[in-house]
């Protein structure tokens, strides 16, 4: 293989971690996926020293987080080494770029990181939109891939029930939870299909769940494997969220490796594989609609996985990743 990336988080709290061709994951190891999976899909490495990663001899591909200062720091030891480097937001939800860039000082510094760099790459447009006001053309949207092709990760299993609601955070406005939760009870009475939901918020988040009064729910509260997780969204139906956050996408992702239908949100990730169930441009009554004749068509439902997954192979796999990556580094910088 030509072409391996360096995925770079100064101070972060991953492990360096390699990838190599269908190696399954360890169960201390982060699963290829989100940023990582930008390092695994060219069987690169993460890495959270500088130095380590400049002695990979790889391109880079430094992320931007916390206050910025670490990544500053990381660009110039990079840049010294005359080693090409491109940047990304880590977070990259709407609400969480405003947080981030709200405060002047950090956003003078994401502003001169930006300029410094070969290139920009971005996880969501929206993401792109703001690295191009700075870098223009030298700047890419580069969904985070996922392992579609390889075996290893197809989580497929037969006899699915339910809906599984892909968010978890009352307090973050644009995520709706609480009304994804109601939407989720009104098809649960409507089609008698069990719901299963996590909740991290301790005792407030289940007396809000217990005040909806579901005919049947599971709640899940305990942190799994990533593995384990994708056991739990295999066994259901549909997916169903109502987030309005604009971020990457992992819970269509997660829905994409397990074969599912994920209904509703509007990360990347919806909007390119799950066209006809993601939640641009669509009200929660329409997305309430698709998931009760999703959760009652068998066949409809298992047609619009089939597509979905043949998008993802085409425009998010690993293959894809590493070619638009590949390419972009081609033409960027030094």
């Amino acid at each position: 293989m030509g072409f391996r990336l360096a995925v770079l988080n100064p101070a972060g709290r991953d492990h360096e971690q390699y990838f190599g061709e269908n190696r399954r994951a360890q169960s201390n190891e982060h699963a290829p996926v989100n940023f990582h999976a930008y390092a695994a899909c060219t069987q690169g490495a993460v890495f959270r020293d500088t130095k380590r990663a400049i002695a990979s001899e790889w391109p880079v591909l430094l992320l931007l987080r916390g206050d910025f200062r670490a990544s500053e720091r990381a660009l110039a030891e990079v840049t010294q080494s005359k080693r090409k480097i491109m940047v990304a937001l880590k977070e990259t939800g709407a609400h969480q770029i405003a947080q981030q860039l709200s405060d002047p000082a950090r956003f003078a510094r994401f502003v001169k990181i930006a300029r410094k760099t070969d290139g920009c790459i971005a996880s969501t447009p929206e993401a792109a939109e703001l690295f191009r006001w700075f870098r223009g053309d030298t700047t890419e949207f580069i969904p985070t891939p996922y392992p579609i092709e390889d075996q290893n990760w197809n989580c497929t299993v037969e006899n699915r029930s339910g809906i599984f609601v892909g968010t978890r955070e009352f307090t973050v406005p644009s995520r709706n939870h609480l009304a994804g939760l109601l939407a989720a009870k009104k098809l649960s009475d409507a089609t008698k299909e069990p719901v299963t939901v996590f909740n991290f918020d301790g005792r407030r988040g289940e007396k809000l769940i217990s005040e909806i009064s579901f005919r049947k729910i599971r709640v899940l509260d305990e942190r799994m494997s990533y593995r384990g997780y994708l056991g739990e969204v295999a066994r259901h139906k549909i997916v169903f969220q109502l987030d309005r956050s604009r971020v990457p996408g992992q819970v269509a992702g997660d829905a994409l490796l397990c074969r599912s239908v994920c209904v509703g949100g509007d990360g990347a990730i919806e909007r390119i594989a799950f066209p006809e169930t993601s939640g641009e441009k669509r009200t929660g009554t329409e997305l309430g609609e698709i998931a009760r004749r999703l959760l009652t068509n068998d066949e409809e439902r298992r047609a619009v996985a089939e597509r979905a997954t043949r998008i993802a192979t085409d425009k998010l796999s690993f293959r894809a990743g590493r070619e638009t990556l590949a390419r972009f580094f081609s033409r960027c910088g030094r």
